[in-house]
């Protein structure tokens, strides 16, 4: 494979299906280098460097971080998708009834996304713009899946207002971003044979690769630092960048449904 070195590159954690899947698609469609890691990863998109990775192993993934820095030189965006999500997520029963696997996704979703950008920062702090995103959802301040996932959720839009704080005087910005319902190969696999179900959902739902799209304007966007540390719903985002999904279709804010993000004290205690 003949790699662009002239392109920005980003690694894309939790690529091997669904939001990360389809966020290092849309990355290298707009002429990113992508290195999308996963557990069990074997392709993600044509283009795409492929690193499979336990993110439940901190020296794992250290190691998948000095091998982009000893093949690119440096990193411009990671984003910190990976996540241990569990089949009986939406099982509907109070968290002592369901399988207390449930609560890995405080490892593999929160301290994991921590591990990378521990060690993705001093591969950012030389470039000249440098984004860590953070996908993440309503749930974070809702009741949704249960307290282990409304935790990650939570946990996640806090590390990017409290890692914004580390990274002022540098090039270096951070966001959380709350994707919509995701029409991932999962959810179109639950409407087997109700094409007009489907076709309902998809109104309120977005492609795993409209995240994608939103977070490679929002590298551009010249006012990123203002966004630093905030976590922003992705459909207003991509209103506000004139970004649409397939067919042309803007997905819906569920702001008014579901609740919006916490703004970020400014109060910084040492």
């Amino acid at each position: 494979m003949t790699r662009n070195f002239e392109a920005p590159v980003a690694v894309v954690t939790g690529a091997s299906r669904g939001a990360g899947r389809g966020i290092a698609a849309a990355l290298l469609a707009a002429g990113w280098q992508v290195y999308a890691t996963g557990r069990t990863i074997t392709d993600a998109g044509d283009g795409a460097i492929v690193v499979q990775v336990d993110h439940r192993d901190d020296d794992a993934t250290a190691a998948m971080f000095a091998r982009v820095a000893d093949e690119c030189g440096g990193l411009d965006l990671l984003v910190n998708n990976a996540a241990a999500v569990h089949d009986a997520l939406t099982e509907q029963k109070p968290f002592w009834e369901k399988d207390i696997g449930l609560g890995d996704i405080l490892d593999v979703g929160l301290r994991s996304a921590y591990v990378a950008t521990y060690y993705a920062a001093p591969l950012m702090l030389d470039r000249p713009r440098g984004l860590v995103a953070f996908t993440s959802s309503p749930g974070s301040v809702c009741y949704m899946h249960g307290p282990a996932y409304g935790a990650q959720k939570a946990g996640i839009d806090k590390m990017a207002a409290d890692m914004a704080v580390d990274f002022r005087g540098t090039s270096v910005r951070t966001v959380s971003i709350w994707m919509g319902i995701l029409l991932t190969e999962k959810m179109r696999a639950a409407f087997d044979g109700n094409p007009e179900g489907l076709a309902a959902m998809a109104e309120h739902a977005e492609t795993p690769e409209f995240t994608g799209r939103v977070i490679d304007a929002l590298y551009q966007d010249p006012d990123l630092e203002q966004l630093s540390g905030h976590t922003v719903i992705g459909a207003e985002l991509a209103q506000r960048y004139g970004i649409a999904d397939e067919h042309g279709r803007q997905p819906p804010s569920h702001r008014q449904m579901l609740g919006s993000p916490h703004q970020p004290s400014d109060v910084v205690v040492r």
